[in-house]
């Protein structure tokens, strides 16, 4: 069975499991597992693994319009080091606070492998669900695409040269040359790897969207997702808000569509809106808002083809 599979399966079970985040009188409740061999690349600091672990999960209180309130974590890993500890504790407040949210502690287990589960606790009233986008809608999306996908390969490329520089027993010049490219590249990497959850951005949108989820999976799963929620297609079109980013790391245009629409965990916010309240979310929202497309009755499609199924998947 894969994930998706697995996903069916407890969505059937427990229908409350269907958006990002349960509802249970008033408050929203979500939780996620991040581990090094699918989300911690090499070189991704403790700070940056606290950050992200924890904003995932706001991500998911974003997305239902909620604010959010508090967050706790399972820090789990083969050795307990004071410093890492303490750089994941700091990253996972900073990511609170920069929402205005708390984090409020968690638990410590041993662990054959780093592994970090989270929750995040978030209020609303009147939550965004994935299910009401209507033929008509503006379909848009906050910020900029590829972040993570530009980053994993920045990460890799410090990887190389490190390894290279290991490798190489020439001048020292170019050791320290070698070095510094590494340092730079992973240093970027891990900036782009600390997104800021959209909370307020979702409560900006949440008057007015009709629909609404994050793309921790990618822009064009995401846009499926929401079709099957909302029984509905999209009519999506070029250009897209591709974070400046991928163009220093992608190959070729096709590899810059594969990292800003199909690699994921962006934790960006895809939803429709009211094709005539657009303006007016868009000039309350604290970050940018782009329409790309309109909602229509069937078929998801960019610039007139049909934009396949893809995009993160844990395990893969």
């Amino acid at each position: 069975m894969d994930e998706r599979t697995a996903l069916g399966l407890v969505g059937d079970r427990l229908p409350a499991a269907g958006d990002d985040a349960a509802v249970v009188d008033g408050q929203v409740l979500t939780t996620d597992m991040l581990h090094d061999r699918t989300d911690f690349p090499a070189g991704t600091t403790r700070y940056t693994a606290g950050w992200r672990a924890v904003g995932a999960s706001l991500s998911d209180v974003a997305a239902m319009g909620a604010d959010a309130t508090a967050a706790v974590a399972v820090y789990a890993a083969p050795a307990f080091d004071e410093t890492e500890l303490a750089d994941f504790l700091d990253g996972a407040s900073d990511v609170c606070e920069a929402v205005g949210a708390e984090y409020v502690g968690g638990d410590l287990d041993g662990h054959q492998e780093f592994t970090v589960a989270t929750t995040a606790l978030g209020e609303t009233d009147d939550p965004v669900l994935r299910s009401g986008a209507t033929p008509g809608d503006a379909v848009c999306v906050t910020g900029t695409l590829g972040r993570s996908g530009a980053a994993l390969r920045l990460f890799e490329r410090g990887d190389r040269e490190r390894d290279d520089g290991e490798r190489s027993e020439g001048d020292k010049r170019g050791e320290t040359e070698r070095s510094n490219a590494d340092r730079s590249d992973r240093e970027r990497a891990n900036d782009l790897f600390q997104f800021e959850p959209r909370v307020a951005a979702g409560r900006a949108l949440a008057e007015h969207a009709t629909a609404m989820m994050d793309s921790s999976d990618g822009l064009a799963r995401s846009l499926h997702q929401l079709a099957e929620a909302s029984d509905c297609g999209f009519a999506v079109e070029s250009p897209l808000p591709i974070d400046e980013a991928v163009d220093e790391v992608a190959t070729d245009p096709d590899d810059r569509l594969e990292l800003g629409a199909f690699f994921g965990e962006d934790f960006e916010l895809v939803c429709t809106v009211p094709s005539e309240a657009f303006p007016a979310v868009r000039d309350r929202s604290p970050v940018a808002i782009t329409r790309i497309g309109t909602v229509v009755e069937s078929d998801i499609t960019l610039d007139g083809d049909l934009l396949p199924d893809r995009g993160f998947t844990h395990g893969e």
